[in-house]
């Protein structure tokens, strides 16, 4: 386990992570990390380009077509 200190950065607060936590996270400056919520956890991850993009899509039909959804449901 890493042992992290949060530090105030301007007007908001940032941790510093580890070169070693880098490359186990295989992340570089401005790669993007999503922090998820695991029960009473949290899981830091490198974020994914594509599928990001790919539920762009998958939340844009769900929206268009959320009454046809609504209905193949029942």
């Amino acid at each position: 386990m890493t042992k992290l200190t949060v530090r105030k950065i301007g007007n908001s607060f940032g941790v510093i992570l580890p070169q070693e936590t880098l490359s186990q996270l295989n992340v570089s400056e401005g790669d993007t990390l999503a922090l998820v919520r695991n029960g009473n956890d949290f899981v830091l991850t490198k974020r994914d380009a594509q599928f990001d993009r790919a539920m762009e899509i998958v939340e844009e039909g769900m929206r268009r077509y959320h009454n046809t959804l609504t209905e193949l449901a029942k």
